[in-house]
């Protein structure tokens, strides 16, 4: 990808993220912290928070939660409008995972 992850990180984080070698612990922190933000039964423990806290500045974490929750309004808002992907990712997987998500808007 010309401006972005590479392809072998955009799927590393489509499959375990958690074991990718290609991820850096910073990454992993950063997706795991975006699933348990966006995920309803997962929480940022004090736990997590704590391993956040050894590798982020504070403003890098506000920085990161604000942009995880942009996302996960985005996400929400725009299936009431039916606002789909166009199709931007060149990564297989990615387009694969996008047709999936939005099929249902085609019925």
């Amino acid at each position: 990808m010309q401006n972005g992850a590479s392809a072998e990180k955009v799927e590393a984080v489509l499959g375990d993220y958690k074991k990718s070698p290609a991820l850096s612990e910073r990454e992993r922190l950063a997706l795991e912290l975006a699933e348990r933000m966006t995920y309803t039964n997962k929480r940022v423990t004090n736990g997590f928070f704590k391993k956040l806290k050894r590798r982020f500045s504070d403003e890098e974490l506000v920085e990161l939660a604000a942009v995880i929750a942009l996302e996960n309004f985005r996400s929400k808002f725009n299936t009431v409008f039916a606002v789909e992907a166009h199709g931007f990712c060149p990564v297989p997987a990615v387009k694969a995972a996008a047709d999936v998500a939005t099929s249902r808007f085609q019925e």
